[in-house]
């Protein structure tokens, strides 16, 4: 099968590569040049798309003996995922981005020129599991499991992906580097957003959006114990550096439980005012590729690496609703709602859907 390997410089991808052409793929080598500045998206280990990358990436392809190119998507990077980030936090939701390169990015732009030049498939480094029948499963390492940020994928776009790192661990992938003798054996992972590279969401917004002073209320007073120079810096569930002025009559700490951006009002309250039942989803994405006709029971992932939690999904026209059978704190719009069937093999992604109300 001819397949082509997406090469970020890190450990992951390289490997990744290296299986599959250990399978007897015939197989060639890209690194995503993303961003426009690659200067801005890197401080030490944070961030991504430094020439330093595309280097790391080139050097593995030649130890692998690969074909290797380098594809500029900056510009629908910027476009599809930076101003979109931009745009959701603007509107008072907390978006993922890597759930968002991997839909626009990863498995749309990458992988329609992929078939389009002629390959079966693309092979990234993601930590999740492709079964023979198809399905999309958790890694067998928990603590890097990324099916959560892949449950925007249609069943077409798995159809023509491979993950080939699913059963390792992450330590298992970096001794397989090194007995390998590629560079990157050792390199760090990278942190956070990989277009923030100091990892500073708050000013990163404030240079696109400028500042916006608003009030921040009490949700059981209604009196006003803070100001803010944007709400936008804000997401739910938060806690820390919310320099309010007025302490709340308890005494116990206050969370945020809402950010409403036609009136640039920031709500707090203590931490059971987070707590939800309801989740309900927009666009939703059947993962399994068989859009339930009724009610079904599963388990629902509402944040990466967040809690599971049991829930009843239904569907509405083209609104998912997850009725959670325990209460979970801190759910934010923006995020998904990721619907998982627990399996011997390894759980089984079922969809995903836009978290649009929390209650």
């Amino acid at each position: 099968m001819r397949v082509l390997a997406a090469m970020s410089g890190g450990v992951d991808s390289a490997v990744a590569a290296a299986r599959a052409v250990e399978a007897g793929h015939d197989v060639t080598g890209v690194h995503l040049a993303l961003a426009r500045n690659p200067q801005t998206y890197r401080t030490g280990a944070r961030g991504c798309c430094t020439l330093e990358d595309s280097r790391d990436a080139r050097r593995a392809a030649d130890v692998l003996g690969i074909p290797f190119y380098v594809w500029d998507l900056a510009d629908r990077f910027h476009d599809d995922v930076v101003e979109t980030f931009v745009a959701e936090y603007a509107a008072g939701r907390t978006p993922n981005p890597c759930l968002r390169c991997n839909e626009k990015i990863k498995f749309a732009a990458v992988l329609d020129r992929a078939v389009a030049l002629g390959f079966d498939a693309v092979v990234t480094g993601h930590h999740a599991r492709l079964g023979s029948d198809g399905l999309l499963r958790r890694s067998v390492d928990l603590a890097k499991d990324q099916s959560y940020v892949l449950a925007v994928l249609t069943r077409e776009q798995l159809d023509r992906s491979i993950f080939p790192l699913g059963d390792s661990t992450k330590a298992q992938v970096r001794a397989e580097a090194a007995r390998r003798g590629l560079a990157v054996a050792d390199k760090p992972d990278s942190h956070d957003i990989c277009f923030i590279a100091d990892g500073d969401t708050r000013r990163f917004l404030a240079d696109r959006l400028g500042e916006a002073p608003g009030e921040i209320v009490d949700a059981r007073t209604g009196a006003v114990v803070g100001a803010h120079s944007g709400a936008y810096a804000y997401t739910v569930g938060q806690r820390k550096g919310l320099s309010l002025g007025v302490p709340a009559p308890d005494g116990r700490p206050r969370y945020v439980l809402s950010i409403t951006p036609t009136t640039n009002t920031v709500t707090v309250g203590p931490a059971e005012a987070l707590e939800v039942a309801t989740v309900t989803g927009e666009r939703p994405v059947w993962t399994g590729g068989v859009r339930p006709t009724g009610p079904f029971d599963c388990e629902v992932q509402l944040r990466a690496h967040g809690q599971v939690v049991p829930a009843t999904v239904r569907l509405d026209g083209s609104t998912l609703r997850a009725e959670l059978r325990e209460p979970v704190r801190g759910v934010a719009a923006g995020q998904a709602v990721v619907a998982y069937r627990p399996d011997p093999a390894g759980d089984i992604v079922l969809g995903s859907a836009t978290i649009s109300v929390a209650a």
